[in-house]
């Protein structure tokens, strides 16, 4: 049970010394992640639709 409360301590202890981002980091990161993963996402729709459609061409 004392290594439970000694591991707690310690997450407290560690979490202190986090660097917390501000609001308009927090912002611009959010906005680059979904910049990236919509980029991403967009970039595999068209590269699934282009084999699709190369694979429609050789079987049909």
């Amino acid at each position: 049970m004392q290594r439970i409360v000694k591991f707690f301590r310690d997450v407290v202890r560690e979490m202190k010394k986090v660097s917390w981002p501000k609001k308009k980091e927090l912002t611009k990161y959010t906005i680059t992640t979904i910049v990236t993963v919509t980029f991403v996402a967009l970039f595999f729709t068209v590269v699934d639709m282009g084999i699709s459609s190369l694979i429609r061409l050789i079987l049909g």
